[in-house]
């Protein structure tokens, strides 16, 4: 049995083409699992359209363009235990446009920018090729225990 996690998605955009609250939990869990989280957890995902997805990235890493997905980790004050890990932003023209360009499937695109994310708020990250190594590693692991194939080097839209 798992760890209980609480998770809220909120769709601040067209629904059109968007996973269901249900997938996003499917994904979560998978990335939870995968990274060995055993404790309870909290999250929210807020799928947003590419104005308020730019505005976010331009704020917050100074890049002004709407990007696949934003990692926000809970910052607690020394002290102070939480399940919460913090809230993803995730843009949805901006994923549906890249698995177009990628020739992935568009649900496939969406379970890896949500096993991304969440590995993002677990303390992941690939600025160093080592670290982006295990987290890319990670990342196939989990999402071919849902079925889908390596997002690093394959098209899956044949």
């Amino acid at each position: 049995m798992s760890a209980p996690l609480t998770l809220s998605v909120g769709y601040a955009a067209s629904r059109k083409g968007v996973p269901t609250s249900a997938s996003f939990r499917q994904w979560v869990e998978a990335a939870l699992r995968g990274a060995k989280r055993r404790k309870a957890t909290e999250l929210s995902i807020r799928i947003v359209d590419a104005k308020e997805g730019r505005t976010l990235n331009r704020d917050y890493r100074g890049k002004d363009y709407a990007t696949n997905v934003l990692s926000f980790p809970v910052e607690l004050p020394p002290g102070v235990k939480s399940p919460l890990i913090g809230d993803l932003v995730i843009c949805a023209p901006v994923v549906a446009k890249e698995a177009t360009e990628q020739g992935k499937l568009a649900r496939n695109h969406w379970a890896h920018m949500t096993v991304h994310g969440v590995l993002h708020l677990l303390g992941y990250d690939h600025i160093e090729d080592d670290e982006a190594e295990a987290m890319e590693a990670l990342e196939t692991r989990v999402l071919a225990g849902l079925g889908i194939d390596d997002p690093y080097t394959v098209d899956d839209a044949d």
